[in-house]
């Protein structure tokens, strides 16, 4: 796989992937909430936490990029 050129640069989301971005933003917002009231104190929490910090991070990936990391329109 060939990585686009633009792919590490800044990328301005348009108005309709920050509005994307702000719903999944959300979503996982809550999701996080139920798991920190729901999960026993621990390294398996704090684990599990950090995949989802880890997953909201390439789900706003997604939203702006191709998979090469060219922006997505």
């Amino acid at each position: 796989m060939t990585l686009h050129a633009e792919t590490f640069n800044y990328l301005k989301p348009t108005e309709r992937q920050t509005f994307q971005m702000q719903e999944v933003r959300d979503a996982y917002k809550a999701f996080t909430d139920l798991l920190q009231r729901a999960l026993p104190d621990g390294a398996d929490k704090t684990h599990v936490l950090r995949l989802i910090r880890d997953a909201a991070m390439w789900s706003h990936v997604a939203i702006t990029r191709e998979q090469d990391g060219s922006p997505r329109t």
